[in-house]
Order: C-alpha cells, then sequence, then structure tokens
C-alpha cells in the first residue's frame, strides 16, 4: 500500500485495478486502524462496497472471504459481515504459519523470541501477579512436580505447558498471553525434546528446580534473579541437551 493511502482516511474511496483483492483487505484493515470500522460494525453490502471501491463484487467477496478466515470479519446471516468483536485464535494462524513455513535461523530465532516473551510476562506476573494467580500457580507447578516424579515425558510436557499458561494469566495482559500462546506452540518440539532429554539424563530434580526457581520469583518478585535464571535456563536447555 501507498503511504499517501494510509493517511487518506475515507476508506471507500475508489481503487486502482492492481491487486485488487489485498487493496480491498488493505483498505478495510486500515479503517479499522482509523476508527472508520469499530469492533461490531456492520459493513456496507458487496454491492455498495464494489460501487464506491470501483471494483468487481467477487473481489469484494474473496476479501471478506480472507478476513473471515483470520477471525477479522465474522458473517452474520441474515444480517450481514461485521467486523469481529474481539480477539480471536484464528487471528493468530497467519502468522503461525509464515513462521513454520520460514526456514531461516528459524531455531536460534524462536529461542530469542522465546526468551523475550518469557522476560516480559515474568516481569509483568511480578508487578500484577494477584493472591489467587499465584495459589494457581502453585497448583500447577505441585502438578508439574507430581508429573516429573512420574517420568512421562508427554504428561511432564502437558503440565509444564499449564504451568506457563498460568504464568501467563498472572500478567494480566491479554495481548501478550496469545503472543506467549503462539510461541508455546511454535517451540512444542523443542520443549518436548528438551523434557525427554533431561528425564533421560536423569535430571529430573534440575528441571524441578528451575521451575520451583521461578515460581518463587513471581511469589516474591524477586526481579534481580528472573533474567539471569531465564538466560541460564535456556542456555542449558537449547544449547546443551539438544547436541
Amino acid at each position: 500500500m501507498e503511504v499517501g493511502e494510509v493517511v487518506e482516511k475515507n476508506f471507500l474511496r475508489p481503487i486502482d485495478n492492481t491487486s485488487v483483492v489485498q487493496q480491498v483487505i488493505d483498505r478495510l484493515t486500515y479503517a479499522m486502524i482509523y476508527k472508520e470500522l469499530r469492533p461490531g460494525d456492520k459493513l456496507p453490502t458487496e454491492m455498495e462496497l464494489a460501487a464506491s471501491f470501483g471494483v468487481g463484487r467477487n473481489s469484494i467477496r474473496e476479501a471478506i472471504k480472507i478476513l473471515v478466515s483470520f477471525g477479522v470479519l465474522d458473517i452474520r446471516r441474515p444480517e450481514g459481515t461485521f467486523v469481529a468483536s474481539g480477539f480471536s485464535d484464528k487471528m493468530i494462524n497467519p502468522l503461525l504459519y509464515g513462521i513454520i513455513l520460514d526456514q531461516s535461523d528459524s531455531i536460534d530465532s524462536l529461542k530469542e523470541l522465546r526468551e523475550w516473551v518469557d522476560f516480559g510476562i515474568l516481569e509483568l506476573a511480578m508487578e500484577k501477579a494477584k493472591a489467587e494467580d499465584i495459589f494457581h500457580l502453585e497448583e500447577r507447578l505441585n502438578n508439574l512436580l507430581t508429573e516429573i516424579d512420574g517420568g512421562d515425558a508427554q504428561k511432564v510436557f502437558v503440565a509444564d505447558d499449564d504451568f506457563h499458561e498460568a504464568i501467563s494469566a498472572a500478567a494480566h495482559n491479554s495481548l501478550l498471553g496469545q503472543i506467549a500462546k503462539l510461541v508455546r506452540t511454535l517451540t512444542s518440539e523443542m520443549r518436548m525434546q528438551t523434557i525427554s532429554n533431561m528425564l533421560k539424563l536423569g535430571k529430573g530434580d534440575a528441571l524441578k528446580k528451575a521451575h520451583e526457581d521461578l515460581f518463587g520469583i513471581i511469589d516474591h518478585k524477586n526481579d534481580a534473579a528472573a533474567r539471569q535464571l531465564l538466560v541460564e535456563g535456556y542456555f542449558y536447555r537449547y544449547n546443551v541437551l539438544r547436541k
């Protein structure tokens, strides 16, 4: 999209014929960014959009179909098409597939991304965690410790994921929580391999201590120890155990 188009806020003006579907998508997207279209708003009909944009109804229909698949628009028959009112997991899917299909230094990039996302969540959890968050987090921790003692890598993986989900919840930032969920999905194979390796090497106690330390940092708001724990943890788990 041209820079000049971004600053022109009348999203119903005509568009040219190059990449028509993408331009319709861009036009609707910027209409949402600039609040010409707000969550829950009903879109003009296909016929009205086609006439305003000066394009065919098929292009409008295809653009709407794509935005529906992204979770940005909702089709409610017979009422019409509406801007989504809230966040949907479908909004993450295009980014998820894009990262999966990008083979360039993906492992190193994912390690760095997860480290920064985890640290951001950890900082917010230390700042915002309420008593009930600590209670739920301790429950998840105890379940994880039990599963580690059991030695079933798959059960440990599920319990570990539940524990980190509870940390995300304690951060009380829904957007960051969704990003963290995406990162956990993308790193699931690496995390599963790490857990399996640690159990096979008899490092269950080290795995338990790492999570107990993480809980303690949040419970006691020990900011000084947070960065050191994450950096050392990532170096050990990804650079040593995966060799």
